[in-house]
Protein backbone atom coordinates (compact mmCIF):
# COMPACT_ATOMS: atom_id res chain seq x y z
CA UNK A 1 0.00 0.00 0.00
CA UNK A 2 1.34 3.09 -0.85
CA UNK A 3 2.07 6.14 1.66
CA UNK A 4 -0.93 8.42 -0.07
CA UNK A 5 -3.29 5.55 -0.10
CA UNK A 6 -2.44 4.75 3.44
CA UNK A 7 -2.73 8.16 4.40
CA UNK A 8 -6.43 8.14 3.15
CA UNK A 9 -7.34 5.24 4.76
CA UNK A 10 -6.27 6.41 7.93
CA UNK A 11 -7.96 9.42 7.56
CA UNK A 12 -11.49 7.56 6.40
CA UNK A 13 -10.94 5.70 10.00
CA UNK A 14 -10.22 8.80 12.07
CA UNK A 15 -13.53 10.34 10.38
CA UNK A 16 -15.50 7.04 10.75
CA UNK A 17 -14.50 6.98 14.53
CA UNK A 18 -15.45 10.67 15.37
CA UNK A 19 -18.44 11.24 12.93
CA UNK A 20 -21.87 11.94 15.20
CA UNK A 21 -23.57 9.26 13.56
CA UNK A 22 -23.60 5.86 14.06
CA UNK A 23 -21.90 4.17 10.70
CA UNK A 24 -21.06 0.54 9.61
CA UNK A 25 -19.57 -0.80 6.36
CA UNK A 26 -21.04 -4.48 6.22
CA UNK A 27 -20.41 -7.23 2.94
CA UNK A 28 -23.54 -8.92 1.04
CA UNK A 29 -24.00 -11.64 3.75
CA UNK A 30 -23.93 -9.14 6.62
CA UNK A 31 -20.44 -9.57 7.93
CA UNK A 32 -19.04 -5.96 9.51
CA UNK A 33 -16.04 -4.81 8.03
CA UNK A 34 -16.33 -1.30 9.67
CA UNK A 35 -18.02 0.05 12.50
CA UNK A 36 -17.74 3.49 14.37
CA UNK A 37 -17.69 3.99 18.25
CA UNK A 38 -21.25 5.13 18.30
CA UNK A 39 -23.23 3.05 16.15
CA UNK A 40 -21.33 0.01 18.32
CA UNK A 41 -23.45 1.25 21.03
CA UNK A 42 -26.21 1.41 19.81
CA UNK A 43 -25.63 -2.18 18.28
CA UNK A 44 -24.44 -3.96 21.35
CA UNK A 45 -27.50 -3.68 23.18
CA UNK A 46 -29.67 -5.69 20.50
CA UNK A 47 -27.41 -8.31 20.00
CA UNK A 48 -28.57 -11.90 20.95
CA UNK A 49 -24.23 -13.41 22.23
CA UNK A 50 -23.12 -9.42 22.83
CA UNK A 51 -20.68 -9.98 19.77
CA UNK A 52 -20.51 -7.63 16.39
CA UNK A 53 -19.94 -9.65 13.53
CA UNK A 54 -22.80 -9.65 11.53
CA UNK A 55 -25.47 -6.67 10.91
CA UNK A 56 -28.06 -8.99 10.01
CA UNK A 57 -28.22 -11.25 13.10
CA UNK A 58 -27.46 -7.89 15.48
CA UNK A 59 -30.82 -6.50 14.20
CA UNK A 60 -32.52 -10.10 13.98
CA UNK A 61 -35.01 -9.25 15.99
CA UNK A 62 -35.80 -5.83 15.29
CA UNK A 63 -35.48 -6.09 11.73
CA UNK A 64 -35.76 -9.73 10.10
CA UNK A 65 -36.59 -8.90 6.66
CA UNK A 66 -33.18 -6.91 6.51
CA UNK A 67 -30.96 -9.82 5.32
CA UNK A 68 -33.96 -10.18 2.32
CA UNK A 69 -34.28 -6.83 1.23
CA UNK A 70 -30.36 -6.88 0.74
CA UNK A 71 -30.69 -10.03 -1.34
CA UNK A 72 -33.54 -9.15 -3.55
CA UNK A 73 -31.73 -5.44 -4.12
CA UNK A 74 -29.85 -6.46 -7.27
CA UNK A 75 -28.71 -2.78 -8.39
CA UNK A 76 -24.86 -2.89 -8.32
CA UNK A 77 -25.53 1.10 -6.54
CA UNK A 78 -28.24 2.17 -4.50
CA UNK A 79 -30.38 3.14 -1.60
CA UNK A 80 -31.99 -0.19 -0.09
CA UNK A 81 -33.42 1.56 2.59
CA UNK A 82 -34.47 4.73 3.76
CA UNK A 83 -34.68 6.09 7.40
CA UNK A 84 -36.76 2.27 8.23
CA UNK A 85 -37.62 3.07 12.37
CA UNK A 86 -36.84 0.03 14.28
CA UNK A 87 -38.53 0.16 17.85
CA UNK A 88 -36.57 -1.32 20.47
CA UNK A 89 -37.32 -2.70 23.53
CA UNK A 90 -36.79 -0.54 26.48
CA UNK A 91 -36.99 -3.56 29.22
CA UNK A 92 -38.33 -1.17 31.68
CA UNK A 93 -41.66 -0.69 32.93
CA UNK A 94 -45.24 -0.69 30.81
CA UNK A 95 -45.39 2.42 31.11
CA UNK A 96 -42.00 3.22 29.65
CA UNK A 97 -41.50 4.26 25.81
CA UNK A 98 -39.12 2.21 23.84
CA UNK A 99 -36.28 3.10 21.94
CA UNK A 100 -36.71 4.04 17.96
CA UNK A 101 -33.42 3.85 15.89
CA UNK A 102 -33.59 4.96 12.13
CA UNK A 103 -31.59 2.74 9.77
CA UNK A 104 -30.33 3.29 6.70
CA UNK A 105 -28.57 1.18 4.54
CA UNK A 106 -26.34 2.16 0.39
CA UNK A 107 -24.65 0.14 -1.71
CA UNK A 108 -21.20 1.18 -2.90
CA UNK A 109 -21.06 -1.67 -5.58
CA UNK A 110 -21.31 -5.17 -5.98
CA UNK A 111 -19.73 -6.26 -2.74
CA UNK A 112 -19.76 -3.44 -0.46
CA UNK A 113 -22.46 -1.92 2.04
CA UNK A 114 -22.97 1.32 4.25
CA UNK A 115 -25.44 1.50 6.81
CA UNK A 116 -26.50 4.45 8.73
CA UNK A 117 -27.95 3.81 12.20
CA UNK A 118 -28.98 6.39 15.12
CA UNK A 119 -31.34 6.95 17.60
CA UNK A 120 -34.32 8.71 16.87
CA UNK A 121 -36.40 8.19 19.94
CA UNK A 122 -36.56 11.71 21.14
CA UNK A 123 -37.62 13.37 17.39
CA UNK A 124 -40.33 10.68 17.04
CA UNK A 125 -41.81 11.88 20.51
CA UNK A 126 -41.89 15.08 19.46
CA UNK A 127 -43.23 14.88 16.02
CA UNK A 128 -46.03 13.12 17.99
CA UNK A 129 -46.41 16.04 20.06
CA UNK A 130 -46.23 18.03 17.02
CA UNK A 131 -49.27 16.27 15.86
CA UNK A 132 -51.81 16.68 18.81
CA UNK A 133 -50.69 20.92 18.56
CA UNK A 134 -51.52 21.14 14.92
CA UNK A 135 -55.08 19.62 15.21
CA UNK A 136 -55.58 22.27 17.50
CA UNK A 137 -54.62 25.00 15.22
CA UNK A 138 -56.64 23.26 12.59
CA UNK A 139 -59.86 23.16 14.37
CA UNK A 140 -59.63 27.00 15.36
CA UNK A 141 -58.65 27.86 11.70
CA UNK A 142 -61.12 25.75 9.14
CA UNK A 143 -63.96 28.20 9.75
CA UNK A 144 -67.02 27.83 11.70
CA UNK A 145 -69.14 25.23 9.51
CA UNK A 146 -66.19 22.72 9.39
CA UNK A 147 -66.47 20.99 13.12
CA UNK A 148 -69.35 19.77 15.94
CA UNK A 149 -69.01 21.49 19.46
CA UNK A 150 -70.26 19.94 22.34
CA UNK A 151 -70.03 19.51 26.00
CA UNK A 152 -69.91 16.12 28.11
CA UNK A 153 -70.47 15.98 31.57
CA UNK A 154 -67.75 13.71 34.11
CA UNK A 155 -69.45 10.25 32.47
CA UNK A 156 -69.24 11.63 28.95
CA UNK A 157 -72.65 12.58 27.90
CA UNK A 158 -73.66 15.32 25.95
CA UNK A 159 -75.01 18.23 27.94
CA UNK A 160 -74.59 21.53 25.80
CA UNK A 161 -74.56 21.27 21.40
CA UNK A 162 -73.52 24.02 18.76
CA UNK A 163 -75.49 23.82 15.42
CA UNK A 164 -72.56 22.58 13.98
CA UNK A 165 -73.45 19.34 14.95
CA UNK A 166 -76.46 19.10 12.87
CA UNK A 167 -74.57 19.90 9.74
CA UNK A 168 -71.42 17.23 10.62
CA UNK A 169 -73.22 14.50 11.83
CA UNK A 170 -77.50 14.97 10.84
CA UNK A 171 -78.02 14.98 14.59
CA UNK A 172 -81.01 16.78 16.46
CA UNK A 173 -80.74 18.38 19.97
CA UNK A 174 -83.14 16.36 21.21
CA UNK A 175 -81.19 13.32 19.91
CA UNK A 176 -77.98 14.08 21.32
CA UNK A 177 -78.86 15.83 24.82
CA UNK A 178 -78.53 13.25 27.74
CA UNK A 179 -76.82 10.38 25.66
CA UNK A 180 -72.89 9.15 25.59
CA UNK A 181 -70.42 10.38 22.86
CA UNK A 182 -70.50 6.65 21.64
CA UNK A 183 -73.47 7.68 19.91
CA UNK A 184 -71.27 9.33 17.30
CA UNK A 185 -69.16 5.90 16.50
CA UNK A 186 -70.18 3.12 14.77
CA UNK A 187 -71.06 0.22 16.85
CA UNK A 188 -67.64 -1.68 16.90
CA UNK A 189 -66.02 1.70 17.26
CA UNK A 190 -65.56 1.82 20.40
CA UNK A 191 -66.81 0.00 23.66
CA UNK A 192 -68.25 2.06 26.97
CA UNK A 193 -65.06 1.42 28.56
CA UNK A 194 -63.01 2.53 25.77
CA UNK A 195 -64.88 5.81 25.98
CA UNK A 196 -63.88 6.38 29.60
CA UNK A 197 -60.52 5.81 29.05
CA UNK A 198 -60.68 8.71 27.01
CA UNK A 199 -61.91 10.73 29.05
CA UNK A 200 -58.99 9.53 31.94
CA UNK A 201 -56.37 10.05 28.87
CA UNK A 202 -57.66 13.67 28.50
CA UNK A 203 -57.73 14.43 31.81
CA UNK A 204 -53.81 13.15 32.23
CA UNK A 205 -52.10 14.95 29.22
CA UNK A 206 -55.01 17.74 28.35
CA UNK A 207 -56.69 16.14 25.61
CA UNK A 208 -57.47 13.01 23.56
CA UNK A 209 -57.51 12.96 19.79
CA UNK A 210 -58.19 9.83 17.50
CA UNK A 211 -59.64 9.86 14.18
CA UNK A 212 -61.27 7.02 12.36
CA UNK A 213 -65.52 6.52 10.57
CA UNK A 214 -67.76 8.18 12.26
CA UNK A 215 -72.14 7.24 11.65
CA UNK A 216 -74.68 10.25 11.30
CA UNK A 217 -77.92 10.10 12.16
CA UNK A 218 -79.08 8.43 8.93
CA UNK A 219 -76.79 5.47 9.25
CA UNK A 220 -74.10 6.47 7.18
CA UNK A 221 -70.27 6.25 7.72
CA UNK A 222 -67.90 9.32 7.40
CA UNK A 223 -63.73 10.00 8.21
CA UNK A 224 -63.98 12.11 11.21
CA UNK A 225 -61.32 13.07 14.03
CA UNK A 226 -62.35 13.52 17.64
CA UNK A 227 -60.92 15.77 20.17
CA UNK A 228 -61.77 15.67 24.05
CA UNK A 229 -60.56 18.23 26.46
CA UNK A 230 -61.44 18.50 29.71
CA UNK A 231 -63.17 21.73 31.06
CA UNK A 232 -62.94 22.77 34.84
CA UNK A 233 -65.73 24.35 36.69
CA UNK A 234 -64.87 27.65 38.13
CA UNK A 235 -66.41 26.44 40.93
CA UNK A 236 -64.91 22.79 41.47
CA UNK A 237 -61.74 21.97 43.58
CA UNK A 238 -58.39 22.26 42.21
CA UNK A 239 -57.56 19.64 40.07
CA UNK A 240 -60.94 18.24 39.79
CA UNK A 241 -62.23 18.16 36.17
CA UNK A 242 -66.03 17.90 36.01
CA UNK A 243 -66.36 18.49 32.09
CA UNK A 244 -64.96 18.17 29.04
CA UNK A 245 -65.16 19.42 25.48
CA UNK A 246 -65.64 17.14 22.65
CA UNK A 247 -65.41 18.77 18.79
CA UNK A 248 -65.95 16.24 16.04
CA UNK A 249 -64.80 17.41 12.38
CA UNK A 250 -65.35 15.95 9.02
CA UNK A 251 -62.27 15.23 6.96
CA UNK A 252 -63.18 12.37 4.82
CA UNK A 253 -62.20 14.96 2.04
CA UNK A 254 -58.27 14.45 3.25
CA UNK A 255 -58.61 10.47 3.31
CA UNK A 256 -57.42 8.83 0.35
CA UNK A 257 -54.60 11.48 0.95
CA UNK A 258 -54.15 10.41 4.29
CA UNK A 259 -54.97 6.66 3.71
CA UNK A 260 -52.10 6.62 0.92
CA UNK A 261 -49.83 7.97 3.55
CA UNK A 262 -50.67 5.70 6.36
CA UNK A 263 -50.36 2.03 3.99
CA UNK A 264 -47.23 3.75 3.27
CA UNK A 265 -45.50 4.24 6.84
CA UNK A 266 -47.67 1.67 8.52
CA UNK A 267 -49.00 -1.19 6.44
CA UNK A 268 -46.74 -4.34 5.52
CA UNK A 269 -45.83 -4.58 1.84
CA UNK A 270 -46.65 -8.01 1.48
CA UNK A 271 -49.96 -8.52 3.44
CA UNK A 272 -51.34 -4.90 3.88
CA UNK A 273 -51.87 -5.93 7.55
CA UNK A 274 -49.97 -3.33 10.12
CA UNK A 275 -46.35 -3.57 10.17
CA UNK A 276 -43.69 -3.82 13.09
CA UNK A 277 -43.91 -0.09 13.44
CA UNK A 278 -47.69 -0.12 14.19
CA UNK A 279 -47.33 -3.07 16.95
CA UNK A 280 -45.20 -1.80 18.52
CA UNK A 281 -46.91 1.61 18.71
CA UNK A 282 -50.07 0.56 19.84
CA UNK A 283 -48.50 -2.09 22.35
CA UNK A 284 -46.79 0.90 23.87
CA UNK A 285 -50.32 3.01 24.06
CA UNK A 286 -52.26 -0.69 25.84
CA UNK A 287 -49.37 -1.02 28.20
CA UNK A 288 -49.95 2.11 29.69
CA UNK A 289 -53.13 1.58 29.54
CA UNK A 290 -52.82 -1.86 31.60
CA UNK A 291 -51.02 -0.05 33.83
CA UNK A 292 -53.43 2.69 34.79
CA UNK A 293 -56.58 0.97 34.84
CA UNK A 294 -55.38 -3.06 34.38
CA UNK A 295 -57.90 -3.73 31.75
CA UNK A 296 -57.68 -7.15 29.92
CA UNK A 297 -54.82 -7.06 27.65
CA UNK A 298 -53.85 -10.42 25.73
CA UNK A 299 -51.61 -11.57 22.61
CA UNK A 300 -51.63 -14.19 20.51
CA UNK A 301 -48.81 -15.30 18.41
CA UNK A 302 -49.58 -17.45 15.09
CA UNK A 303 -47.08 -18.73 12.65
CA UNK A 304 -47.52 -20.75 9.65
CA UNK A 305 -46.43 -24.25 9.84
CA UNK A 306 -43.77 -25.85 7.43
CA UNK A 307 -43.52 -22.89 5.46
CA UNK A 308 -40.16 -23.20 4.47
CA UNK A 309 -41.34 -26.69 2.83
CA UNK A 310 -44.25 -24.78 0.95
CA UNK A 311 -41.28 -22.18 -0.29
CA UNK A 312 -39.17 -25.09 -1.23
CA UNK A 313 -41.69 -27.20 -3.03
CA UNK A 314 -43.75 -24.51 -4.88
CA UNK A 315 -41.24 -21.51 -4.37
CA UNK A 316 -41.31 -17.98 -3.11
CA UNK A 317 -44.26 -16.59 -4.75
CA UNK A 318 -46.57 -19.66 -3.30
CA UNK A 319 -44.70 -18.85 0.03
CA UNK A 320 -45.83 -15.29 -0.78
CA UNK A 321 -49.55 -16.11 -1.42
CA UNK A 322 -49.63 -18.07 1.68
CA UNK A 323 -49.11 -15.58 3.92
CA UNK A 324 -51.43 -13.38 1.90
CA UNK A 325 -53.91 -15.73 2.81
CA UNK A 326 -53.47 -16.47 6.38
CA UNK A 327 -53.27 -12.26 6.77
CA UNK A 328 -57.14 -12.25 4.80
CA UNK A 329 -57.59 -14.86 7.82
CA UNK A 330 -56.31 -13.14 10.63
CA UNK A 331 -58.12 -9.59 9.60
CA UNK A 332 -61.63 -11.36 8.97
CA UNK A 333 -60.97 -13.91 12.68
CA UNK A 334 -59.98 -10.85 14.96
CA UNK A 335 -61.75 -7.90 15.90
CA UNK A 336 -62.11 -3.99 15.00
CA UNK A 337 -60.38 -2.92 18.07
CA UNK A 338 -57.54 -5.54 17.20
CA UNK A 339 -53.86 -4.78 15.87
CA UNK A 340 -53.52 -7.77 13.53
CA UNK A 341 -49.40 -7.04 12.25
CA UNK A 342 -47.16 -8.97 10.62
CA UNK A 343 -43.61 -9.61 13.13
CA UNK A 344 -41.55 -10.79 10.13
CA UNK A 345 -41.87 -13.84 7.84
CA UNK A 346 -44.53 -16.18 8.74
CA UNK A 347 -44.88 -14.99 12.46
CA UNK A 348 -47.99 -12.84 13.47
CA UNK A 349 -49.00 -11.04 16.14
CA UNK A 350 -52.59 -10.04 17.29
CA UNK A 351 -52.71 -7.19 20.26
CA UNK A 352 -56.07 -8.00 22.12
CA UNK A 353 -56.84 -5.01 24.36
CA UNK A 354 -59.98 -5.70 26.21
CA UNK A 355 -60.22 -9.52 25.83
CA UNK A 356 -58.79 -11.92 28.77
CA UNK A 357 -56.84 -14.67 27.97
CA UNK A 358 -60.09 -17.06 27.55
CA UNK A 359 -61.36 -14.94 24.56
CA UNK A 360 -57.93 -14.47 23.17
CA UNK A 361 -57.63 -18.45 22.74
CA UNK A 362 -61.07 -18.79 21.58
CA UNK A 363 -60.21 -16.46 18.59
CA UNK A 364 -56.89 -18.63 18.14
CA UNK A 365 -58.39 -21.47 18.36
CA UNK A 366 -61.42 -20.30 15.70
CA UNK A 367 -58.86 -19.26 13.11
CA UNK A 368 -56.55 -22.46 13.32
CA UNK A 369 -59.84 -24.33 12.53
CA UNK A 370 -60.54 -21.77 9.37
CA UNK A 371 -57.33 -22.60 7.75
CA UNK A 372 -56.91 -25.96 8.57
CA UNK A 373 -60.16 -26.01 6.10
CA UNK A 374 -59.24 -23.96 3.46
CA UNK A 375 -56.60 -24.03 0.51
CA UNK A 376 -54.50 -21.71 -1.78
CA UNK A 377 -55.15 -22.03 -5.27
CA UNK A 378 -51.39 -21.09 -6.78
CA UNK A 379 -51.64 -21.69 -10.66
CA UNK A 380 -54.15 -24.51 -10.65
CA UNK A 381 -51.41 -26.23 -7.40
CA UNK A 382 -54.08 -26.27 -4.31
CA UNK A 383 -51.67 -25.79 -1.08
CA UNK A 384 -52.99 -26.96 2.10
CA UNK A 385 -51.63 -25.34 5.63
CA UNK A 386 -52.33 -24.99 9.30
CA UNK A 387 -50.97 -22.68 12.03
CA UNK A 388 -49.70 -22.89 15.46
CA UNK A 389 -50.42 -19.93 17.63
CA UNK A 390 -49.45 -19.13 21.47
CA UNK A 391 -51.50 -16.98 23.65
CA UNK A 392 -50.73 -15.05 26.67
CA UNK A 393 -52.07 -12.01 29.12
CA UNK A 394 -51.09 -9.15 30.54
CA UNK A 395 -50.33 -9.42 33.88
CA UNK A 396 -48.08 -7.46 37.18
CA UNK A 397 -45.19 -9.82 36.68
CA UNK A 398 -44.56 -9.01 33.13
CA UNK A 399 -42.16 -5.88 32.50
CA UNK A 400 -42.54 -4.76 29.07
CA UNK A 401 -43.26 -6.15 25.76
CA UNK A 402 -40.43 -7.61 25.25
CA UNK A 403 -41.36 -10.53 27.83
CA UNK A 404 -45.17 -10.40 26.83
CA UNK A 405 -43.92 -11.49 23.16
CA UNK A 406 -41.27 -13.72 24.78
CA UNK A 407 -43.93 -15.50 26.88
CA UNK A 408 -46.30 -15.74 23.22
CA UNK A 409 -43.95 -17.16 21.50
CA UNK A 410 -42.74 -19.82 24.11
CA UNK A 411 -46.25 -21.04 23.63
CA UNK A 412 -46.40 -20.36 20.34
CA UNK A 413 -43.57 -22.88 20.14
CA UNK A 414 -44.61 -25.51 22.90
CA UNK A 415 -47.48 -25.81 19.88
CA UNK A 416 -45.50 -26.80 17.55
CA UNK A 417 -43.40 -29.41 19.45
CA UNK A 418 -46.86 -30.85 20.84
CA UNK A 419 -47.76 -31.42 16.99
CA UNK A 420 -48.81 -28.22 15.08
CA UNK A 421 -52.16 -27.31 14.09
CA UNK A 422 -53.18 -26.34 17.54
CA UNK A 423 -52.98 -23.39 20.08
CA UNK A 424 -51.14 -23.50 23.25
CA UNK A 425 -52.21 -20.82 25.99
CA UNK A 426 -48.59 -19.46 27.97
CA UNK A 427 -50.48 -20.24 31.93
CA UNK A 428 -50.74 -24.06 29.91
CA UNK A 429 -46.87 -24.23 29.81
CA UNK A 430 -45.99 -22.86 33.66
CA UNK A 431 -48.91 -25.21 34.93
CA UNK A 432 -48.67 -28.22 33.33
CA UNK A 433 -51.69 -29.55 34.85
CA UNK A 434 -53.79 -27.43 32.03
CA UNK A 435 -53.89 -29.51 29.33
CA UNK A 436 -53.07 -28.07 25.83
CA UNK A 437 -55.78 -27.00 23.34
CA UNK A 438 -55.43 -29.23 20.24
CA UNK A 439 -57.54 -28.02 17.19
Amino acid sequence: MSSSIADEYEALLQFLYIAPIGLVQIQNDGEIVLVNPLCAQLLMPLSRDGALCNLFTALQDVAPDLGSRVKGFDADYGMICDNVQLHVGTGRSPSASPKVLSLSLLRLDSQRMMGVLSDITVSVQRERELRQSQAWIQTLVTGLTDYALLTLDAEGYCTEWNDGVRRVTGFESSDILGQSYRLFYPPEGTSEQRATERLREADLSGWSLDEGWRSRKNGTRYWGSCLVAPMQDTGAPSGEVRSYSLIIRDISDRQEARDAARRALSCDHLTGLANRRVLFEMAEVELQRWARYARPLSVVMIDADHFKQINDRHGHAAGDAVLRHLATGLAAGFGPMDTVARLGGEEFVVLMPGSDIAAAELAANSLCRSIQQQSVDVDGVCIRYTVSAGVVAMDPEVGDLDELLRRADAAMYAAKASGRNRVVRWDAIERPALALQTV
